[in-house]
């Protein structure tokens, strides 16, 4: 028996669905109300974060934990610093509970010393699921992609609706994309194995962000000029164009780290889908619909 959290989000629903038709028995945790017809088989059990016994409950008898949960920003009712203390304490209830291994999602080039409280809390988790005694493996995706995506998917979108597109100063910073099957697989692969193991979950394609943007827009047919804006200019048309959507397009902290390079690696790839095949076969579809990060946590 195997435990995902956030089974029915975008990541943990590929892992669990790749664990049911092993015919391996899944259980989760999650705050979604929700449920997936494909995925009527998972146990499905709520967050109890304030109840540390019920925790190491859910987790009795589990083989594997395999850990999504995390926040892309700060919100009204989420925040980075109280991710990591969940997060804390999910990794306590494991240890108690005789988990065998934890595969735990991370991000590329995680740091405590970094301003960026995405990167700095997740390498404060990993440092503690290293420190815990529990086999783990640390897997650290870039972006991910694949029908249910938000980032590509509202790139494409813009691209629809909008004359020309603006990149944060001259787009040249980089980015290895991973398919979230690909990740999917990669993670129930070293769910499987012992040796503690800390892996970057890349892509086999590294593209400029202008690079990415121009691929997009060739793939949906409609390509677009490409201008560089400075990265305040580019914060404050999110923020506005967040507010007519009804959600948060882009923080400065996910435009910091996009610029600072943290989204690339020099690690080889972990998955074998290209985005750019990918965007091709999807270019009907992709970017037809805006996708809310706020809709998709309500």
């Amino acid at each position: 028996m195997h435990v995902v959290t956030g089974a029915f989000g975008y990541s943990g629903r590929y892992i669990a669905r790749r664990l049911l038709s092993a015919g391996v028995s899944v259980r989760t945790l999650t705050s979604a109300k929700r449920r997936l017809p494909d995925l009527a088989d998972v146990e499905v059990h709520p967050w109890s974060f304030d109840r540390p016994e019920h925790l190491v409950a859910v987790l009795s008898g589990a083989d594997v934990l395999y850990n999504t949960y995390w926040v892309r920003f700060n919100y009204t009712y989420f925040k980075h610093h109280i991710a990591v203390e969940n997060t804390l304490k999910l990794f306590e209830a494991a240890r108690r509970a005789g988990v065998r291994r934890i595969v735990h999602t991370s991000i590329t080039n995680p740091s405590e010393d970094s301003p960026l409280e995405y990167f700095s809390g997740k390498a404060q988790l990993e440092r503690a699921l290293r420190e815990s005694g529990l086999s783990y493996a640390i897997l650290r995706p870039t972006v991910l992609f694949g029908d249910e995506d938000i980032l590509i998917n509202n790139i494409a979108w813009m691209l629809r609706r909008f004359p020309v597109f603006g990149v944060f100063g001259r787009g040249d910073y980089r980015l290895q994309p991973i398919y979230v099957d690909d990740f999917a697989q990669l993670a129930i692969q070293h769910g499987r194995e012992r040796q503690d193991v800390v892996t970057d979950a890349v892509g086999p394609e590294t593209f400029t962000y202008r690079g990415l943007v121009e691929m997009l827009g060739e793939a949906i047919g409609k390509p677009r000029p490409i201008v560089s804006i400075p990265p305040a200019l580019g914060y404050m048309f999110a923020w506005g164009l967040g507010k007519f959507v009804g959600d948060v397009v882009l923080t400065r902290e996910e435009i910091q780290g996009l610029m600072a390079g943290l989204l690339y690696t020099t690690s080889p790839p972990a998955g074998s889908t290209k985005l750019s095949e990918w965007a091709r076969r999807h270019g009907d579809t992709l970017g037809r619909h805006y996708a809310s990060e706020l809709a998709r946590r309500r």
